[in-house]
């Protein structure tokens, strides 16, 4: 089967789509281009599947490389049969092919080796194909002590090493155990003796049993780490060892090569030699195969669960272009300030220290206040890091003294925020300001445009993933970077105030393009049509074709240059305002003339009815932002530490994280709670990203509370009863907290406080979920 064809068997369309597309890939378009703007092309694939083709594009390929490889080199040995080399041409994954190159395989000196130089492979057939045959009878005649074996047991063992290799180098065989053991194998994991206290956080691992192929991600890397920490040991069991006689995998050796116990001479040191190839060879080598697959699914789904929540956390609704006040909260360092206008340009900053140990309570509020009333502010933006809630309180009372300024007030996640305080792209923005009030420049930013300002920062440093750094580094990456370059592109790029690291991120752009625009743009003024973007350095017109629909100018000469129509679509556009006989402001907006006009009276030879079509909702509304509309959760008064919780209580909060087993919400207590899976919904759900999505606002239940190892449990059904217990609502006051949320750690980059990893999303923490959560089912 060609490539093509295998691609167009697996994502389940046209070989004629897939080609297309591959041709398209292949010329250098990239996924976003492709797939809004050759969708006749390639027959409408959108930008997930195309994803999905170009990373099986780059298997296939390795594959088929690795494939001429192997066959050159058995070819060159003078083994390459036609039956071998119709397999080599079968292989469809690179295990298989591996499987069987494995006896070709240029290998150091084995006992194998050496027994055959000494001319004992006649031996080893011979008792194999005729068990009949007493070993040592036989054995007696191979004796050379010249060729280096010395007596029948020297010869008897050479032949079993002959055939114990030729056993585990079988390619059959090898699938079929290794399937046999996907399937049926229990992982075992053990504490290491004397590790006890050191590896406490992995306490439910130390004697742990779990069919290998259900263990979820999740547990599967806690397990990965805890072995590499030296604090776990993890075996594989087989069968049931109490079981009288051979094992499963000791039975299929002796099945796949026709030995039996029937009482013959040789019978017994067949079995002998089929337990040995079983115990040395090919359980160690399948045994760890295995768990590194075991290790691979992990971190794939791993990989799919941060992408998910990247991507909902990217394209999560902005507060727009509003003048930002950021608060940085902290306590003995203070209370960092920006404030930054309707562009996000920082205008002001200042620190306040309206806690202790200082308590300037009223000189806060009165500083606060001064700043928005010279600014115009109307947003307060304040990170969820230490001292969030009592700077929460401030900026309420702020607005109690002050409603004429009319204020609206937004907790954050500030995750990140100190990465960028201390990046080198920080300091080049604001070489004069100090690194600790850049965090609070951030904070503001985040609220306008989350998108805008979460591209500048390193995707995997953002927090929405689960053991994302036990995972593969490059491959998390890449698919991180994949999402941040399609999340972008989906909602376009102001190229008169877009920040150059947002530029980089737009299709067939880079990192010194954006910085070439951005230079452009200081030295000439804001563009005024698409156009311009030609005289941009290095920027020619294939890098044009790949950015122009994506790049938006939104007052400027030509009104398509603020919608998504790419501009080489403009004389199609005005082939329908001549069909129309309207001009384009005229169309514009116009939602009730455009539904009449029916797209397939504007195709031609180019652009097909997928094209006009996109173009009539883009005229529809031009430049539509795809996020949706702007909502925050509002946290309880009172409510504001552990302690304050109460099972039945009814809540709003923010998801923050979703997982496998879960979703972790912030209640505004400082540490998120966890709805498991078997609690999101009236129903079975078996992914939780059907019911929620971070940056979700959503009402709860107090489950639990556990104060000592601080978890709270919480539920989306909220008619769910408490044994034993009515559901109550939250009180209207309750004592202030002081806070405490991820255990704060301080950021040696600028002395602000940086938020640490939920502990949830520690090693072992996910073992810690409550029982009456039912984890993990």
């Amino acid at each position: 089967m060609t490539l093509v064809a295998t691609l167009a068997r697996e994502l389940a369309v046209r070989e004629s789509q897939i080609e297309a597309a591959v041709n398209l890939l292949d010329g250098g378009a990239t996924v976003p281009f492709v797939a809004r703007y050759r969708k006749e092309a390639t027959g409408g694939l959108d930008d997930t599947q195309l994803r999905l083709l170009e990373e099986r594009l780059g298997y296939l390929r390795e594959l088929e490389d690795r494939r001429g490889v192997i066959l050159a080199s058995i070819r060159e040995q003078g083994q390459l049969s036609a039956d071998l080399e119709a397999a080599l041409l079968a292989a469809d994954t690179k295990t298989r092919l591996e499987d069987l190159y494995l006896p070709y395989k240029p290998k150091r000196r084995t006992k194998a080796q050496i027994a055959r130089e000494a001319g004992l492979t006649p031996l080893a057939h011979g008792l194999l194909a005729d068990p009949t045959q007493t070993p040592e009878q036989v054995a007696a005649g191979f004796v050379d002590a010249e060729r280096g074996v010395a007596d029948v047991k020297a010869a008897l063992d050479g032949a079993r090493q002959i055939l114990m290799e030729e056993f585990a180098e079988n390619a059959e065989l090898l699938a079929e155990l290794r399937e046999y053991l996907w399937d049926n194998a229990v992982l075992h994991s053990q504490l290491i003796e004397g590790k006890a206290e050191e590896g406490a956080k992995f306490r439910d691992y130390f004697d742990y049993r779990e069919a290998l192929r259900q263990v979820p991600s999740h547990r599967a890397l806690a397990l990965f780490r805890g072995r590499n920490e030296g604090v776990l040991q993890m075996t594989l069991e087989i069968g049931d060892p109490e079981a009288p006689g051979p094992d499963p995998g000791e039975r299929r050796v002796a099945v796949r090569f026709g030995i039996r116990d029937e009482d013959r001479p040789a019978d017994g040191w067949l079995r002998e030699t089929a337990r040995w190839a079983w115990k040395v060879k090919l359980l160690s080598h399948l045994e760890t195969e295995l768990k590194q697959r075991m290790r691979e699914a992990a971190e794939e789904e791993a990989i799919r669960v941060f992408a998910s929540n990247l991507r909902d956390l990217l394209l999560a609704a902005p507060a727009g272009a509003r003048p930002t006040l950021g608060l940085d909260p902290g306590l003995r360092t203070g209370v960092k300030v920006a404030v930054v206008d309707v562009t996000g340009k920082l205008v002001d900053t200042a620190t306040i220290y309206p806690h202790a140990p200082r308590k300037q309570w009223d000189e806060s509020l009165h500083a606060l206040a001064e700043l928005c009333r010279r600014h115009h502010v109307e947003l307060l933006s304040i990170g969820n890091g230490t001292a969030s809630r009592e700077t929460d309180r401030l900026a309420t009372e702020l607005m109690q003294r002050h409603p004429e300024l009319r204020l609206q007030k937004l907790v954050v996640s500030e995750a990140g925020a100190s990465v960028y305080s201390a990046s080198e792209l920080a300091a080049r923005e604001f070489p004069e300001v100090d690194v600790s009030l850049r965090g609070a420049v951030s904070i503001a930013r985040r609220l306008q445009d989350p998108l805008a300002e979460l591209v500048k920062i390193e995707p995997k440093a953002i927090g929405v993933g689960q053991y994302q750094h036990d995972v593969g580094q490059t491959r998390l990456a890449r698919t991180l970077d994949a999402v941040v370059e399609d999340c972008v592109n989906a909602v376009g790029v102001d190229v008169n105030t877009a920040s150059a690291p947002l530029l980089a991120r737009v299709a067939g752009l880079n990192a010194t393009l954006a910085r070439n625009i951005v230079e452009h743009r200081d030295a000439n003024g804001p563009f005024r049509r698409r156009e311009q973007l030609l005289n941009i350095s290095r920027l020619g017109e294939k890098t044009f074709e790949q950015a122009a629909g994506f790049l938006r100018i939104l007052n400027g000469d030509n009104p398509l240059d603020r919608s998504a129509v790419h501009p080489e679509a403009y004389p199609l556009v005005e082939r329908i305002l001549a069909g129309s006989g309207r001009g384009l402001h005229e169309v514009l907006g116009n939602a009730a003339f455009l539904k009449t006009l029916e797209p397939t009276r504007f195709t031609d030879e180019r652009f097909g009815v997928p094209t006009v079509r996109d173009i009539l909702a883009e005229l529809e509304k031009p430049g539509r932002d795809p996020r949706p509309e702007f909502k925050t959760a509002a946290f309880q008064e009172g409510v504001e530490k552990l302690a304050d919780l109460q099972p039945g209580m009814v809540l709003e909060g923010v998801v923050t994280n979703v997982a496998n087993f879960g979703a972790f919400i912030d209640i505004g207590v400082h540490q998120d709670g966890l709805a498991h899976v078997s609690a999101l919904a009236d129903r079975f759900v078996k992914d939780p990203r059907e019911v929620v999505k971070v940056g979700q606002v959503v009402k709860v239940k107090v489950l639990e509370v556990d104060l000592e190892r601080r978890r709270i449990a919480l539920t989306l059904r909220l008619s769910q009863a408490l044994a034993g217990e009515q559901e109550r609502p939250a009180p209207a006051v309750a004592p202030p907290a002081v806070r405490e949320r991820h255990r704060p750690r301080k950021d040696r980059s600028g002395g602000r406080d940086r938020q640490e990893p939920p502990p949830e999303n520690r090693p072992g923490a996910l073992a810690d979920a409550f029982a009456r959560a039912r984890r993990d089912k």
